[in-house]
């Protein structure tokens, strides 16, 4: 008997201990987001503040650069940087795209041989590093296989223009600037994307 009320006493003990302790830290404590919770953490990860690219200094070097590349590009059948990239990509996996693009043309572009031959592209490819180093937590949401399908025929295309083709990349960073700009900052300029088809 006395061993029962022992029980009784510590048991309801270990209730009140639960609900006066325990169950408030449940209640506050941040739980695993689902659904359009996490959805919209990812879109918020997706986002580049507009002043990135409202400095007349980094726009001006990229402008020139992209300008004096498309001196020496005399393929004007094709583009890399266009609305074509878009095909069948959703709204919100626009930044996410851009990042993946801006990636592989810092990679495969800017930081190999052509850095000689231009001014400031080091400057450019730090700037746009920068970018997609503030975007890392940036994730696609839905599917992906068209998103992939689009940095691969893009991809596919530059390498098929061979060495032209990273002089076609270089002469479209201002497109690149602009696209980025349109996908990733929370207010898009009016139009900016028309004007680049």
């Amino acid at each position: 008997m006395a061993c029962l009320q022992t029980l009784t006493k510590s048991f309801s003990g270990w209730v009140v201990f639960c609900c006066c302790c325990c169950l408030p830290l449940l209640l506050t404590s941040p739980l695993p987001l689902k659904g359009p919770g996490l959805a919209s953490t990812a879109h918020h990860t997706c986002r580049l503040r507009k002043v990135n690219f409202q400095q007349p200094y980094i726009r001006n070097r990229t402008y020139t650069l992209a300008k004096m590349a498309r001196v020496s590009d005399h393929d004007t059948d094709n583009r890399l940087i266009g609305q074509q990239l878009y095909v069948n990509v959703r709204e919100n996996n626009r930044c996410y795209l851009m990042k993946r693009i801006v990636e592989i043309v810092v990679e495969d572009v800017l930081l190999t041989t052509v850095k000689d031959q231009y001014p400031y592209v080091e400057e450019v490819a730090q700037f746009l590093a920068s970018l997609t180093s503030e975007l890392s937590r940036c994730k696609f949401s839905g599917h992906r296989e068209h998103i992939e399908k689009n940095l691969e025929e893009m991809k596919s295309k530059m390498k098929k223009l061979g060495e032209n083709g990273k002089t076609k990349a270089i002469g479209e960073l201002d497109l690149l600037f602009d696209y980025m700009e349109n996908a990733c900052t929370d207010a898009p300029k009016k139009g900016g994307n028309k004007k680049k088809n």
